[in-house]
């Protein structure tokens, strides 16, 4: 069956990121046709970039990072939770991206953001980093507003047409990584 990991890319405290993950894995695990799991950052502790060799020759030594690839290696395709700082992703979920390569390599991943505008430019810059790791970002994405979709900033209240936007989203995630599956099998 495919399998698709639900990434919350954020560990601040506070982080609405948590919220916003788990709406996402309520909505897809009513699905029966793919696997989903949540996937915290959190769980894996990883220091900033700490291995000698570059990722791309798959050669990792630190135990954190062969446990992060084992948990990467297990799935079909992605969907990334994220946050916009700076008109950016988060650090944390960037450098968890950079630690690993061909992992990533001939799956697919749909992009949930958060922000005052809605994330947009944090995912603007995580399309280009999905090109690099041979990641296929799919086309739908959801933009969570931290006006309009959260109470007081942090209260998690989605407007009710941004569940559409999720399905489209899991749809689009769910058929490329199908698609893909030949390239991953090569």
């Amino acid at each position: 069956m495919t399998r698709i990991g639900i990434i919350i890319g954020s560990t601040r405290p506070g982080r609405n990121g948590a919220a916003v993950a788990q709406w996402v894995y309520d909505i897809a695990r009513q699905r029966t046709d793919v696997e989903f799991e949540l996937v915290d950052l959190l769980d894996y502790k990883l220091p900033h970039l700490d291995e000698v060799y570059p990722p791309s020759m798959g050669q990792y030594q630190q135990p954190h990072t062969l446990e992060w690839a084992r948990k990467i290696a297990s799935f079909d395709g992605f969907v990334m939770v994220t946050p916009e700082y700076n008109h950016s992703t988060s650090g944390a979920l960037k450098n968890a991206i950079d630690f690993l390569y061909s992992e990533w390599n001939n799956k697919a991943v749909g992009f949930v953001s958060y922000g005052s505008v809605g994330g947009a430019r944090a995912v603007e810059h995580l399309r280009l980093i999905s090109a690099e790791l041979q990641l296929a970002d799919v086309r739908s994405q959801v933009a969570l507003s931290l006006f309009t979709d959260f109470e007081n900033y942090s209260v998690f209240k989605p407007n009710d047409f941004q569940r559409d936007a999720l399905n489209v989203t899991l749809d689009q995630v769910v058929a490329w990584s199908q698609a893909l599956a030949p390239l991953r099998a090569a």
